[in-house]
């Protein structure tokens, strides 16, 4: 016999607990195209709504300081995944016109401090400001005249030009936004 009350038991509980839902008024739904009936969003809106103020790189057209910025790049493993020149492997490239992110000197302070979701570690709590203020003085001259250490040319290929008379054909460097 307890085995067939154990079921009813559980039954009945389960009736008795669905039908007390049933005194509940039923929700009323606005028509179709009505107007909101309130003016602001529902929940916390990050920030305050203005842009933020632009930052200006302290160290912007001083050689000593993208030269230290070169070194930090390297020291720092930019390379691993920026490559040895800038040009690009696990993590973009930063030779070409086209950033993701941001190309200004603010923007990509803030790529290499704040970290980006495709990949990009957040920094700026490892490497003082100072130091990726000079890094990106840094990269704000690769593919540039200025550029501290531009990529060569592979011998190999530098030898099949002059052996064929005609001289490797370089391309401007990149306008930086």
């Amino acid at each position: 016999m307890s085995s067939v009350t154990s079921p009813l038991v559980a039954f009945a509980t389960a009736l008795a607990l669905s039908l007390m839902g049933c005194d509940q008024q039923p929700l009323e739904v606005a028509p179709a195209g009505a107007a909101s009936a309130t003016e602001t969003a529902v929940g916390p809106i990050p920030g305050s709504g203005q842009p933020l103020p632009v930052r200006s790189n302290p160290y912007a057209g001083n050689p000593t300081a993208a030269n230290e910025g070169y070194q930090f790049f390297s020291w720092y493993n930019c390379s691993g995944c920026h490559g040895v020149h800038g040009g690009g492997g696990m993590g973009p490239s930063l030779r070409d016109p086209v950033w993701i992110y941001g190309g200004s000197p603010d923007q990509v302070f803030a790529s290499i401090s704040e970290g980006r979701s495709n990949g990009m570690p957040s920094w700026g709590t490892k490497i003082p400001e100072q130091q990726i203020w000079k890094i990106v003085a840094y990269i704000k001259t690769i593919n540039t005249p200025s550029e501290i250490d531009p990529p060569t040319m592979p011998l190999a290929t530098q030898q099949a030009h002059e052996a064929s008379g005609n001289p490797p054909a370089s391309p401007p460097p990149a306008p930086q936004p």
